[in-house]
């Protein structure tokens, strides 16, 4: 089912996707070095401040790849230990404790001074309850230098290899041979059947849920006799 509707629908991805433009993906991936180096995509709202305050620290110490992984290790660490979630999240800890925390526990773990100042100016701020958010725009910005685009599929079964590969070749030929295509699948029955194809804030709808909300309001309608 899923395969059908990606076949029958991949001409118009590419129309609607042609006819959008693909602005924010298809630009050159640019890896600039030294004083040269820009936040790939402009990101609003304070999480947003801090993420491109940490790629552009992270870029020009040029340890993008070891900050990221520390930020993600923050994140899963936040989720497995209740305690930890809490620490950060309580904001009746005095702050010096905070940070005084946060210095010991990512110095002990061998983190970047990079990654260590950051998690200090955010347990000082206040901030670390935001970190789950704040990690999230920050890859967002790494994928971006990378030019790397995730692209998120979601069906009622698992797309089949041949067509996700025939997905991934017609999203590399609107956006670029210099962009690398993740594709991630995701299970979700919600949908009832077809496909739903998600890749930064562009959304391809080809579900039977959508349809038969497309066809419910289209025999609603009054008849023009």
């Amino acid at each position: 089912m899923a395969a059908r509707h990606l076949r029958s629908g991949l001409p118009l991805l590419r129309a609607h996707l042609s006819q959008e433009g693909s602005r924010g993906f298809a630009s050159q991936v640019a890896k600039p070095t030294g004083k040269d180096i820009k936040v790939p995509e402009a990101l609003y709202g304070g999480t947003g401040n801090y993420a491109s305050a940490l790629f552009l620290t992270a870029a020009k110490a040029n340890l993008l790849d070891k900050v990221e992984t520390e930020i993600r290790d923050v994140v899963e660490a936040s989720k497995k230990s209740p305690l930890f979630s809490q620490f950060i999240k309580d904001l009746s800890v005095p702050k010096e404790t905070r940070v005084k925390a946060i210095t010991e526990i990512f110095a002990e773990a061998g983190f970047s001074d990079v990654t260590k100042n950051f998690l200090a100016v955010l347990a000082d701020n206040g901030r670390l309850k935001h970190i789950d958010r704040i990690a999230e725009r920050f890859v967002d910005l790494t994928m971006a230098h990378k030019g790397e685009v995730k692209v998120l599929v979601r069906t009622v079964i698992p797309l089949p290899e041949k067509e996700e590969k025939e997905l991934k070749e017609t999203l590399q030929d609107i956006l670029g041979k210099n962009k690398t295509i993740l594709i991630e699948q995701k299970i979700d029955y919600s949908i009832m059947g077809g496909l739903v194809i998600q890749f930064g804030q562009k959304v391809f709808d080809m579900s039977i849920k959508t349809r038969a909300k497309q066809m419910e309001m289209f025999l609603r309608q009054p008849l023009d006799i």
